[in-house]
């Protein structure tokens, strides 16, 4: 499918200032020259035979190092740390102790160009990081401009309808924003070892870097996770470069999302803008995609246990603890921590307390909702906006409902250290995420761990040890980690009175059921961690490359259209000198050719074959040494007409119910079929779902029904045809027919006819007659056309033949087939039968000596 939308050419944009970077050197190609062997050679040359010895590396590639970086204003000297908060640092707890991890991002500061030859050599020899040093213009429009002003907003259901409302597209951030995937693949180049290393690429920041790493290799083990939401495909397909990030997407091996919506989402977009369609294989889904096989990962992302249990027994977590405690003294605590940003519903959380105060005069004074605003990630008006509304709106209930001493909303807008984060989290009656949109959100998950307490903070507290821990969550629906607690109160974040509900609910609930819903969800997030989520993505991911080298790639496409096409090592592109040679020392050969698709184009609207196609049919059948036959699902009346103009052309319609020898012969029909009762009880099932299908229509042919769904909605015809093919199968249990799905169809037919069995009674009859081929050829494209190339082999290698004859079988398009050769599309086809025409020694020949010589044996 050709991109609708607007390309970039990676050679326009390597005209730009801010990629001109020196190429990273390439090793010498490797020659496997072991019989039997297929050399593994990408298109960028290939890989040195590595030593036993070797190291795996996993390269975690993200937008910023978990690092923090200082510089030292007396000596000028930088200093770094690990970051422990980043959950790209906590992941590594997943990861065998035989892996070494490599992390490539940027830093959350400006280096001067003087200097980050140095500090990158530091920051690889002390912590295995590369930095990505984007100029500080690129920086800005890539980070501040297309990602977070423009990718995160629409992200998060937000479009740009108006100026005031989010930033519309601009095709300027959108060359800056591939220019910095470009520079981060670059870095990943020079330190990966494709063969051995796994790339695992973090977050919608970096969604076109799969397709510069594919590009660079086209076998590198290659994972993607995005952190946000996928939004549904209304809104995914405004993006004007839809197409090209999602051909990028799919140039990952593993592509993760939190929650199975935001999975379908993805997968709907990949149905209806690229035609995909997707399967589940042993609980594995999977999208083929030009022989490669792209596997979905579901799972929500965990927190780091032991670093939230430091955190808890960390001396100044105690003394925070016990402070807070005193302050709040016979009051009940509701607790929100969010960042300043325009999703998380933080005014919509305020509205629901002042709601719950108006409604239930007896918890003023006894309750308060204590929210944390953790620092914007982002600035711009919306940012302020919000913030301007959390504190009016704060202002005015705790003015409304507070008195002296008592303040039912607190806010604490700074940076608040991980410690007292915990006290807080321990103390809290109620936890309440009202976000109208996040990609997860782990707020609960460390709620919940902390409220399960520890030894120390249960001392500072005055809490038994033994005594039974409790916890209650409020959570929106509308957040990623929501399906994973299932005994947390959901709710919609913009119905404020079923939110006040909610709370009063929560701070209400008795006490044996706030401890049932503690200890699932306790469960559940202590044996889902970090480490238990990262160790699952990549377990998948080596699955998912486990037959890289058994097959052939070919890299095709440019800029961000490029893709892998990926095939059996035996299937390969027809040589027309091959086959010619071949066809030139036979002399009995059969010819087997399927009609769309294969001498005609499948989306043409012309179905009549062009006078090209009928001249190099007659030149074919011309030859006495050759036996043609068209093979279609077509009715006989339509191909009757069509080839009016070939004489000695056989031709089987509707996939062999029936078959004509040559023009002059009569049609003869399956023997098997003669039943079509069924057609009463098929036709009004297919009727009732046409009826409420939009885009859908019957075919009714003589020996089969075909419901088609092409012009439907992708995904209700898709729906619609998996329950009709159920309601088929089931009313039509007891009768000699098959129910098949097809592509855009549902088909029934008799029990008995395939086109295998149309390639079995023409070979069958030649043998028969003393003429077995020594030649056999079947050109088709769909899965129709593979029962041809299953009986075609299977005939030729029966032991009654003297000697095997030779076969071509061959399908139309590079995919996974039984054919073993390929031909591109419809025009190849055409130039290999001028070819095989031109070959031949034409003597003319009486139609009926070849009528005779079948019809003598039927």
């Amino acid at each position: 499918m050709v991109s609708r939308s607007s390309r970039i050419s990676l050679l326009e944009l390597s005209s730009l200032d801010m990629l001109s970077f020196p190429q990273t050197p390439r090793p010498l190609p490797r020659v496997l020259t072991a019989p039997g062997i297929i050399p593994d050679v990408d298109s960028s040359g290939d890989l040195d035979v590595l030593s036993p010895n070797t190291r795996q590396k996993i390269i975690l590639v993200a937008n910023f190092l978990p690092l923090h970086a200082q510089k030292d204003p007396e000596s000028g000297r930088w200093c770094f740390s690990f970051d422990e908060d980043s959950l790209y640092l906590q992941l590594k707890d997943g990861f065998s102790s035989n892996n070494d991890v490599v992390y490539v991002g940027s830093l959350k500061v400006e280096v001067d160009a003087s200097e980050q030859e140095e500090v990158s050599q530091k920051l690889l020899e002390d912590f295995n990081c590369v930095p990505t040093f984007l100029p500080p213009d690129l920086q800005k429009k890539f980070y501040h401009g297309f990602c977070k002003q423009y990718l995160w907003t629409l992200f998060h259901y937000m479009l740009p309808i108006c100026p005031d409302h989010g930033n519309g597209f601009d095709r300027m951030l959108w060359q800056a924003y591939v220019s910095a995937n470009k520079i981060f693949a670059d870095k990943v180049l020079e330190v990966i070892n494709p063969e051995y290393d796994f790339v695992w690429v973090h977050d919608y920041h970096l969604m076109v870097l799969p397709t510069f790493l594919r590009k660079a290799f086209n076998r590198v083990k290659l994972g993607f996770f995005l952190h946000s939401p996928f939004p549904s495909s209304e809104i995914y397909r405004t993006l004007p470069v839809r197409e090209e990030i999602m051909r990028a997407l799919l140039n990952a091996d593993l592509i993760g999302f939190h929650t199975y919506d935001y999975a379908r989402h993805f997968l709907s977009c990949c149905s209806r803008l690229m035609g995909l369609v997707f399967e589940s294989k042993r609980g594995h889904i999977g999208l083929e995609y030009f022989g490669r096989t792209v596997y979905i990962k579901i799972l929500a992302v965990g927190i780091h246990m032991g670093l939230l249990e430091t955190a808890l027994n960390h001396p100044s977590s105690s003394m925070k603890a016990k402070e807070i405690q005193k302050q709040f003294k016979g009051k009940k605590l509701i607790l929100g921590a969010d960042d300043m940003d325009i999703f998380k519903g933080i005014s919509l959380k305020l509205l629901a307390m002042e709601r719950l105060l108006l409604q239930h005069e007896e918890l003023r004074g006894k309750l308060v909702l204590v929210q944390i605003i953790n620092p914007a990630r982002s600035t711009g008006k919306d940012v302020q906006e919000a913030k301007r509304e959390t504190y009016m709106t704060t202002r005015k209930i705790n003015e409304e409902f507070g008195f002296p001493g008592y303040e039912p909303i607190i806010l604490i807008d700074r940076k608040v250290p991980t410690y007292e984060k915990t006290a807080y989290y321990a103390l809290a009656e109620c936890c309440i995420v009202n976000a109208v949109r996040d990609g997860m959100n782990l707020v609960p998950y460390k709620y919940t761990v902390c409220r399960q307490g520890t030894p120390k903070m249960d001392e500072a507290l005055g809490i038994a040890s033994a005594s039974c821990r409790a916890s209650t969550l409020v959570v929106s629906e509308f957040i990623g980690c929501s399906p994973s607690l299932s005994g947390a109160i959901k709710v919609n974040p913009w119905d404020i009175d079923a939110v006040a509900n909610a709370l009063y609910l929560a701070i209400t609930m008795p006490d044996l059921e706030k401890q049932l819903r503690h200890e699932k969800h306790f469960r559940y997030i202590s044996t889902h961690d970090v480490a238990y989520w990262s160790r699952a993505f990549v377990q998948d991911l080596d699955r998912a490359c486990k037959d890289h080298y058994s097959k052939r790639c070919w890299g095709l496409g440019f800029g961000l259209g490029f893709r892998v096409i990926s095939l059996s090592p035996s299937f390969r592109k027809l040589s027309i000198d091959h086959i010619v040679s071949a066809y030139r020392r036979t002399n009995r050969r059969a010819i087997f050719l399927d009609y769309d698709g294969t001498v005609v184009p499948q989306a043409s609207i012309v179905k009549i074959p062009s006078p090209e196609v009928i001249s190099v049919l007659n030149n074919l059948c011309d030859d006495p040494k050759n036996t043609v036959f068209i093979v279609s699902g077509r009715g006989k009346d339509s191909l009757n007409e069509w080839f009016a103009q070939c004489e000695n052309l056989g031709i089987a319609a509707e996939h062999g119910y029936f078959i004509r020898w040559s023009r002059t012969s009569n049609w003869e029909t399956n023997p098997i079929a003669t039943d079509f009762d069924w057609k009463r009880i098929a036709a009004p099932v297919m009727r009732s779902y046409t009826e409420t299908t939009d885009g859908s229509n019957i075919e009714a042919k003589e020996s089969a029904l075909v419901w088609h769904h092409q012009d439907a909605d992708p995904d209700f015809g898709t729906c619609q045809a998996k329950e009709l093919l159920d309601h088929l199968e089931s009313v039509l249990a007891n009768e000699p027919v098959v129910v098949k799905r097809g592509q855009h169809i549902v088909e029934v037919k008799p029990q008995g006819v395939t086109k295998g069995l149309v390639a079995e009674k023409v070979l069958s009859t030649m043998i028969s007659n003393g003429k077995q081929p020594d030649f056999v050829m079947c050109i088709g494209d769909d899965r129709s056309d593979e029962d041809m190339f299953e009986s075609i082999s299977s005939i030729a290698n029966e032991s009654c033949l003297p000697a095997a004859p030779e076969i071509f079988a061959c399908t139309v398009g590079q995919k996974p087939s039984k054919a073993r050769y390929y031909l591109d599309d419809t025009v190849d086809v055409v130039k290999l039968l001028q070819g095989l025409a031109t070959a031949s020694v034409i003597k003319p020949r009486r139609s009926s000596e070849f009528q005779v010589s079948f019809q003598d044996t039927a």
